[in-house]
């Protein structure tokens, strides 16, 4: 995927800016830039966290063969976070047909995600961040304090614990593994459309 080198920011239906980055691929952009805060333009840092199913999701496994959007939320079976994941959800038939694959990133364990997963039919993979890891390589601001939700699935009540809370960001990682959108304002039922003008956006550059 090539592109020129520009940057352009252009709004989603909900009237949030996402920046995206075009530009000549080359070295890593990391000039200026603290550890762990990733920006439009950088190569996006390689990641290992367990998914719903416990089992280990390697970044470089998935990185080059799709688009990846990686998306951090706070937490499992909250109003804004179920509306987001379900319009990803509804949306990923269409999103996989642009080549994109679709991860949730939170503070949840992986019972969490069962759960999350089972009451909302999700069909796409969520990555337990118990400690923070993951958020913190992508300078994702997070809260260390444990917090618990209440929740009734399947009849039965079921209480979701978890110790790291994590902003709500998102992030869109081309085949060539750099970050070309960042979005730190996410209206959460507007994410999933937000994405998929991002990736027509990337088509048309190529």
């Amino acid at each position: 995927m090539k592109f020129r080198n520009c940057r352009c920011i252009f709004p989603s239906r909900s009237g949030h800016l996402l920046l995206l980055f075009c530009g000549v691929v080359s070295g890593i952009l990391t000039a200026g830039v603290d550890a762990g805060e990733v920006n439009v333009g950088d190569r996006a840092p390689a990641f290992t966290a367990l998914d719903q199913d416990g089992k280990q999701w390697k970044s470089q496994d998935h990185v080059g063969n799709s688009i990846v959007v990686v998306y951090f939320y706070p937490a499992d079976m909250t109003g804004g976070c179920t509306k987001q994941a379900c319009a990803f959800r509804d949306d990923l038939a269409q999103l996989k047909l642009k080549g994109v694959e679709v991860v949730g990133v939170s503070g949840d364990s992986v019972r969490n995600h069962q759960l999350f997963r089972k009451a909302h039919s999700l069909n796409f993979t969520l990555l337990a961040d118990t400690e923070g890891r993951v958020a913190e390589a992508f300078g994702v601001p997070v809260t260390k304090e444990e917090k618990s939700v209440k929740a009734v699935i399947d009849g039965k009540d079921e209480i979701l614990v978890r110790s790291i809370t994590a902003r709500r960001w998102t992030f869109v990682i081309d085949r060539d593994g750099r970050v070309v959108a960042k979005n730190t304002m996410v209206a959460a039922a507007e994410d999933s459309r937000a994405i998929a003008e991002v990736v027509a956006k990337l088509a048309k550059q190529q």
